[in-house]
């Protein structure tokens, strides 16, 4: 066998020399390199059985010396863990009849979620189960124990079959299943199955230091002071003893190229068989929920945010993988071709994600073999709207009592005897529609004065620095919190107060200023020693949808008092008790509560009164848009539709083409939204009084729609149809986070941005779950 290979290599060597691809793939590639993108890699490419480009570039590692690239280097494979040993482990135990897709966690896992989970295998493997992207990692724990309970009782951040969500933890689970059906650790058990019988004989978990000098070292640990280096480099499987399910196998790019050929062959390798090509078919081709525009298979992706490694040309049906530390796997059965770049961009620190070049190298392939073929029928499981995982709306037809509704109930016991300050605008009513002045005055309180955030007490206006103002039915002085620059409660302005209210409606979005103005006022009421009431209301597009950009720390404003994502899914009485507790703001804080809502409710659902929260927004459909859209309304030459019919449901401009810029979100698939070309002419903001083209957005699935990922593509199309035409520096405050920014402008695709802002979201997560007030 070794002859064979030696064989192959030898005729690898000649065909790079003659490569037709291989001055654009090292051009790619060394270019990356001179840009310290990644210190240096390995590319192997086979096609139709043969290997016919095979070179390494740059340097193994750059410190505590420099080395140089080898082609028969070890990496560290990260999450191709998942494809290379535990999904092909859980192709065997297919076979053997030991496991079955559509059956529960719970009957292999007993103890999973307390034995109560409607997550089945098929959702762990498409990343489609609801569980968070990794276990929490502090404070500090180890054992490979430790980390299975963790994973066995980590509470999902969403129901099974709604939403990817990349998740570790998924084949941390699955790592141990394989490890309970074949009664052998996931390491043995794939040397076994996988490894040997392909001969890969340098593929394992928990390398030996005899091959520590062929190894790429990864990244330089300040505490301790560590290079690794034939030490997994992901934290969570380091601290589970190197060998778990979603990382810690480390492989070299001539025995990967061995695995690839072997899944191309349909699971055969030189005369033996390693599995059934009807396991393999299975595996790679779309398993994930049919009800989504994101495909992938079981291990693998085929279609999805993460896809970027498939390039422009790989026709959707090709499948891959990528690891964190810079490796890469894809493959094409149409043309019988496979791509490896592998390479170690985390040495000696993390970088960003090479996305872009896996992309480059994959196209200059695809273009060399003469790839054409625009797509392959994919079929199983997406052929059909039956299955598990599928996840359908029923919505609920509730009775809900706002905090104002409740108190009022009560009599505004707290409020008797004092003099009150409201801060309210026109969205302050009870159920019947009756203003919150009124019942409070009706009950005997004593409003002592009132308070009007932006759009002033009436909602109707939409300027800077609206005036105080006298309450027309009641002769209660307003005083303006939307005029001049700080826009705070002054002492003036609280004499004499004893109490003071908040009840205004929000959003969900993290750039409406009612949740600012409510911030402001509990340090202002803090500072005099005032007690601060807010009664709380419904978000109205859910408590459970949750979507980045986060905004930095340096981005803090009056249109974002707090590091908060594009939709925090919290009620305005759970972000207060956040603010009061995390900036230590110390105010004597109440929250009166609501009753009977629910964190799924969208506001159809509540049985309350829609009150436009301010001039733009008419609708719940245009509440759920606006955190996406809005992202780029600081535009000067650019149209949400202000001053329209429609406002937030469309967007135009004088530079941009209606059909050629619906055409292109169509082809984008984002989940739950579709797109039509439209002209309007807005009577106020931007373009007032002209005609302009652009494209009208209509919602499909509010459940699967996502605003971030809505804002993402909205930017990276007007970016790449329109070059010039849109800066994104100027909506920095709106978009609020500097590597979105700089990822948009690099031309990264907008679902890979979205995936990685995952991530981001963790510690808020955390922090988020610590102040929810309905469950």
């Amino acid at each position: 066998m070794r002859t064979l290979l030696c064989g192959l290599l030898v005729a690898a060597i000649a065909w790079a020399e003659g490569f037709p691809g291989a001055a654009a793939l090292d051009d790619a590639i060394e270019h990356a390199i001179r840009e310290n993108q990644l210190p240096g890699a390995v590319l192997l490419i086979g096609h139709n059985g043969q290997v016919v480009y095979r070179k390494a570039y740059g340097d193994r590692a750059v410190m505590p010396v420099v080395e140089p690239m080898t082609v028969d280097t070890i990496f560290d494979c990260a999450s191709l863990t998942k494809v290379v040993a535990t999904t092909p482990a859980l192709m065997k135990l297919l076979e053997q009849g030991k496991l079955r897709l559509n059956d529960r966690v719970t009957e292999y896992l007993p103890e999973f979620q307390g034995g109560k989970s409607e997550i089945r295998v098929r959702n762990l493997m498409t990343h489609f189960s609801g569980l968070r992207p990794d276990l929490d990692l502090e404070p500090p724990w180890n054992g490979y124990e430790t980390g299975i309970q963790r994973a066995l009782l980590d509470k999902p951040a969403g129901p099974p079959g709604l939403r990817l969500v990349y998740s570790d933890i998924n084949f941390i689970l699955l790592g141990e299943i394989v490890h309970r059906l074949s009664g052998e650790a996931l390491n043995q058990y794939a040397r076994e199955t996988i490894f040997e019988p392909l001969g890969m004989h340098d593929t394992m978990f928990l390398p030996p230091d005899s091959l520590r000098p062929r190894i790429a070292p990864t990244e330089m640990l300040e505490k301790p002071r560590l290079l690794l280096r034939g030490v997994v480099h992901d934290r969570t499987a380091r601290y589970m003893g190197g060998v778990a399910g979603h990382a810690g196998l480390f492989s070299t790019a001539d025995d990967l190229s061995r695995f690839c050929q072997m899944m191309l062959n349909k699971g055969e390798w030189q005369g033996r068989r390693i599995f059934n090509p009807l396991t393999v078919a299975m595996f790679t081709t779309p398993q994930s929920p049919p009800d989504q525009p994101i495909l992938r298979g079981l291990g693998w992706d085929i279609d999805s945010p993460l896809s970027g490694e498939r390039g422009d040309l790989f026709p959707i049906g090709s499948y891959g993988h990528t690891g964190f530390t810079g490796t890469s796997l894809w493959l094409d059965p149409v043309s019988n071709t496979y791509v490896i770049l592998l390479a170690n961009s985390v040495h000696p620190h993390v970088r960003p994600t090479i996305t872009s070049l896996r992309g480059r190298v994959a196209t200059v392939v695809a273009a060399t073999f003469g790839i054409e073929t625009p797509g392959v029928s994919l079929t199983g499981y997406n052929d059909t709207l039956s299955g598990a995982g599928v996840h359908r709306e029923v919505a609920r037809n509730g009775q809900v009592l706002t905090g104002l509704d409740v108190w009022a109930d009560e009599g505004f016991p707290q409020l008797k005897g004092k003099r009150a300050g409201l801060i309210t605008n026109h969205t302050g009513i009870d159920r019947q529609g009756r203003r919150n002045i009124d019942r409070m005055l009706d009950a005997g309180v004593h409003v002592a004065a009132l308070f009007s955030p932006e759009h002033g007490l009436s909602g109707k206006e939409d300027r800077e620095n609206i005036s105080n103002a006298v309450d027309p039915k009641t002769g209660i002085k307003i005083w303006s919190l939307y005029s001049g620059k700080d826009r705070r409660l002054t002492p003036e302005m609280l004499a004499g107060l004893d109490a003071l209210v908040f009840d205004i409606q929000d959003v969900g979005a993290r750039f409406y200023t009612y949740v600012s103005t409510m911030a402001y006022a509990m340090e202002d009421a803090a500072k005099a020693n005032i007690p601060f009431y807010v009664l709380d209301r419904p978000n109205p597009v859910t408590g459970v949808h949750v979507e980045p950009p986060m905004l930095d720390r340096d981005k803090l404003s009056f249109i974002g008092y707090f590091p908060l994502p594009l939709r925090h899914g919290m009620t305005v009485g759970e972000l207060v008790t956040m603010f009061n507790v995390e900036n230590r703001i110390g105010a004597d804080l109440t929250v009166i509560r609501m009753t009977g809502w629910q964190r799924g409710d969208w506001f159809d659902s509540t049985g309350l009164p829609w009150v436009d929260p301010s001039p733009n927004l008419h609708n719940l459909t245009e509440a759920l848009l606006y955190p996406g859209v809005a992202m780029l309304e600081y535009s000067p030459n650019y149209s949400v539709g202000r001053g329209t019919d429609a406002p937030f449901e469309q967007i135009g401009a004088d530079f941009i083409s209606g059909p050629e810029l619906a055409s292109y979100l169509n082809q984008r698939f984002i989940p739950g939204v579709r797109f039509y070309p439209t002209r309007f002419m807005p009577s106020a903001a931007h373009f007032a009084g002209i005609e302009i083209q652009g494209a009208r957005i209509l919602i499909t699935d509010r459940q699967s729609f996502d605003a971030a990922r809505l804002g993402l593509e909205i930017a990276a199309a007007l970016l790449k149809l329109y070059p010039g035409k849109i800066s994104l520096d100027v909506n920095r405050d709106l978009i609020g986070n500097a590597n979105t920014i700089r990822d948009l402008q690099a031309g990264e695709d907008p679902r890979a941005i979205r995936q990685k802002l995952e991530d981001s979201m963790q510690t808020f997560l955390r922090i988020r779950e610590r102040h929810l007030l309905y469950r």
